[in-house]
């Protein structure tokens, strides 16, 4: 249920926090200007993109029209791509010793078990680069075998007509080994390059990233997070009337220790802008159930209990690679007494894209992962636009909107503790 605008915002601060993704942070910027041009002609409103001129993070500015109201946001992605290239900067042989460790980890720990009783969906997801990777690899030895057996054969006729049996024997084998030794790296080399089609060495990197330190940050990523929160802290001192940060993906988690930290640290005033929070396509029990993410575990059970801010946390059943539903507070069994937050919703895929489109879309899974971010030609509650450029805070905007019904509480993680 939307509220009323009793109090509309006008200028607005938005700070996108992206996933695990490589790829420089103008994605985002076209992806916005795109979806909002066609969230606009579905819903009847206005919406226009500028390039940000000035330094400091990645961004633009959105010009909005909505409900006659005119309102000005600025856009600021947070931008850890480069940590995450630097982390997919691993050889195939570093990648598959990557897939051991990461399958070893959430396997030992119990981790997998426990999130299998969430949803399927992003346990498949995880598991399918462990069998794509394991799948290339069989193909390429079977390839392998096959050729080498081929250049054997001949081989050895030839060294038999010239050479004792014994020594074309060894020849003949030689060769087939020679051949393996050849054909199975180009072979893995060709499906690393294809991987924009695959995802299976960007989704094995991906989850191995949290599982090489047991859900604790490596201090690369706390660095930049510390940054991230400055950021923030410096627009809540600003005249904006709404600081909104979003965090989707894998983004989510960081959106939640920096939120946790900046309110710790006393810098989210009450007399400044509103503070909300935006957890879209959240994948937070993939890291809050490793033994080590105590860390998150206590930022998580610190936020939900804020009064200085408003979180709302959005998924979708349709979203296989996100934990649909699942209160992140509550599944890690960090829930307190007093627990206000997140108000959890589903963004309704199946209700919210009309029938056609749903079944152009429905088995692109990364596609889905980011349809939050995108138009719905059957809006119901959720807007992204509306959310980040038109007048309503977020707060408001749900003020009254009841949590979904099938939405998962179980506290299931084997490790809930929030101290070492």
């Amino acid at each position: 249920m939307t509220g009323q605008i009793t109090d509309p915002v006008t200028r607005r601060r938005v700070f996108y926090i992206p996933g695990y993704d490589p790829i420089h942070p103008r994605r985002y910027r076209e992806l916005y200007r795109k979806e909002g041009q066609a969230q606009a002609a579905i819903s009847g409103y206005e919406i226009g993109l500028k390039p940000r001129k000035s330094g400091g993070n990645y961004g633009w500015h959105v010009n909005g029209l909505i409900d006659g109201i005119d309102v000005k946001a600025e856009v600021e992605v947070l931008v850890w791509s480069d940590i995450v290239r630097n982390s997919m900067s691993t050889s195939i042989p570093a990648t598959y010793a990557q897939l051991l460790r990461t399958a070893w980890v959430y396997i030992s720990s119990g981790a997998m078990g426990r999130l299998m009783k969430l949803r399927k969906g992003p346990v498949i997801a995880a598991l399918y680069p462990v069998g794509m990777l394991l799948l290339q690899l069989a193909l390429a030895l079977a390839i392998a075998a096959l050729v080498g057996w081929g250049i054997a054969e001949a081989v050895g006729y030839i060294a038999k007509l010239v050479l004792s049996e014994t020594l074309a024997g060894w020849i003949s084998t030689a060769s087939a080994l020679l051949a393996a030794a050849v054909i199975v790296p180009l072979i893995l080399r060709w499906f690393k390059r294809k991987d924009g089609k695959f995802f299976a060495y960007y989704l094995m990197h991906d989850y191995a990233y949290s599982a090489s330190t047991n859900g604790a940050n490596p201090p690369e990523l706390e660095a930049r997070m510390a940054q991230f929160a400055d950021s923030i802290a410096a627009a809540l001192s600003e005249n904006s009337q709404e600081v909104l940060v979003v965090g989707h993906s894998s983004g989510a988690h960081l959106g939640v220790s920096i939120l946790a930290d900046l309110i710790r640290q006393g810098r989210a005033s009450a007399s400044g802008p509103v503070l909300s929070f935006l957890s879209l396509g959240q994948v937070v029990p993939m890291v809050s159930f490793l033994p080590k993410a105590h860390r998150l575990r206590a930022d998580l059970q610190y936020l939900c209990t804020r009064d200085e801010l408003t979180w709302v946390d959005v998924t979708a059943p349709g979203d296989g690679c996100a934990f649909a539903l699942c209160d992140p507070v509550a599944v890690s069994g960090v829930a307190p007494e007093g627990k206000k937050w997140p108000l959890v919703f589903s963004a309704a895929f199946t209700q919210s894209l009309s029938a056609a489109r749903w079944k152009e879309l429905r088995w692109r899974f990364f596609r889905l992962h980011f349809q939050y971010l995108c138009a719905f030609d059957r809006p119901k509650d959720y807007d992204y636009f509306q959310i980040t450029a038109g007048p309503m805070t977020l707060a408001a905007r749900y003020a009254g909107r009841a949590p979904s019904k099938s939405r998962i509480e179980a506290a299931v993680n084997k490790y809930p503790f929030v101290a070492a």
